[in-house]
């Protein structure tokens, strides 16, 4: 039987999996938001069929493309974002918590002020606790444990 190398290699937290997770359920979130407004439109089966604007302003159509392409702008960062996740970059857990931190703000208006979305509400609640934990901030170079007493 051969023997197994150790590897010098950052040794992932179940907590990091469990983010990952979340993001992903947040990017399918996203790009069901980027699709529905175009099908609520009917782009795909008609295309393009007015303005965009009239004068300074939207038309429906146009704040239909403006708010799909917001959530693709989303989608696409949230993707971005799990990749440097996945490969334990610290700039990936500082945008990662300052983007849930936002989302968190932005849900919470919404319940009050709109239409929550409880699933991106959950989501952020858990990626926003899994972030917190010490392992996982260890690993990112957030928190350092020199063993020094204070």
């Amino acid at each position: 039987m051969a023997k197994r190398k150790k590897s010098d290699k950052k040794k992932r937290p179940i907590a990091v999996t469990v983010i990952a997770v979340g993001i992903v359920v947040l990017f399918l979130i996203r790009l069901y938001q980027f699709f529905e407004p175009l099908i609520r439109n009917r782009v795909f089966i008609n295309g393009i069929t007015g303005p965009l604007f009239i004068g300074w302003q939207l038309t429906a159509l146009g704040s239909a493309f403006l708010t799909s392409l917001t959530y693709l702008v989303l989608s696409l960062t949230g993707i971005i974002v799990l990749i440097g996740f996945l490969r334990l970059h610290r700039w990936s857990w500082v945008l990662l918590m300052a983007w849930t931190g936002m989302s968190l703000i932005i849900s919470l208006a919404d319940y009050f002020y709109s239409h929550p979305n409880y699933l991106v509400m959950v989501s952020n609640v858990i990626i926003a606790f899994a972030l917190n934990i010490t392992d996982v901030q260890r690993i990112y170079g957030i928190r350092r444990d020199d063993g020094l007493t204070l």
